[in-house]
């Protein structure tokens, strides 16, 4: 059993979902049953998330690219979406459900009920799920310059907040930690202005064989990192101490 330092949970943890496709090939199934169980895993990960104190938590669960992808994959994985919107482990643990990305892509069906959560679920207070679906971070960025310059701002007005106030994430805090499972070592246009100073962890199981032991391994992984933010070990550890009063 891992131990984990209850008082350095991950405020956001984000998840690159990766391995569907590949552990369906492996135990002979259509790709859809990856994809099928992947979402319990979503449920199972989302309500330990929960437990251990995550205030948010970011899913990439369908990029832009992933329009590319054949028709007939594309068109179940949005019914598997529809089929899964009125999943009640939201209202069962007080979870905000929240979609980030280009919905305005997204089939009319499916929109509606993703607007519908999210409406529904406004007033949970617990932990925030984010659904990167429709979403890649170049689309993001390009967008938020795009509002920026029909704002009029000047140049020298535009600042490293006003670019992150602009962009879809502007809610929430960046993520202090990244997670891709699948044995890829790759961002994959995701959040891609908000890692900056992430964590990231990258492990070989595939989404579906991703259980709560692999998210204690990641969080302890991450609870045994130095995060320096450009500065030195030293400084980190006297800005860490505490200072008598007056000083």
């Amino acid at each position: 059993m891992i131990e984990l330092d209850k008082n350095r949970i991950p405020t956001h943890i984000a998840i690159t979902m990766d391995g569907n496709g590949r552990w369906a090939k492996a135990h002979g199934l259509p790709r859809l049953s990856g994809h099928a169980k992947g979402v319990d895993v979503v449920r199972k990960i989302t309500a330990e998330c929960v437990r251990l104190g995550v205030k948010y938590l970011t899913l990439y669960t369908f990029s832009t690219e992933n329009w590319n992808r054949p028709a007939e994959e594309v068109a179940g994985l949005m019914q598997l979406t529809l089929d899964n919107i009125e999943d009640e482990i939201f209202m069962k643990n007080d979870v905000r459900f929240r979609a980030i990305g280009d919905l305005e892509r997204l089939p009319d069906e499916v929109r509606r009920g993703v607007y519908g959560l999210m409406e529904r679920t406004k007033d949970n207070k617990r932990m925030t799920v984010n659904i990167a679906l429709s979403y890649s971070s170049r689309w993001e960025i390009t967008k938020a310059v795009q509002d920026i310059v029909r704002e009029g701002l000047q140049p020298a007005d535009i600042t490293e907040e006003t670019i992150s106030n602009h962009l879809v994430t502007n809610f929430m805090p960046d993520p202090d930690l990244l997670i891709r499972t699948g044995g890829e070592f790759r961002i994959s246009n995701y959040l891609l202005w908000q890692v900056a100073y992430s964590e990231l962890y990258f492990c070989d199981t595939f989404w579906p064989d991703f259980d709560e032991e692999c998210l204690h391994r990641a969080i302890a992984d991450f609870q045994n990192r130095e995060r320096r933010y450009g500065k030195t070990s030293e400084q980190v550890v006297e800005s860490a101490q505490p200072h008598p009063e007056g000083e």
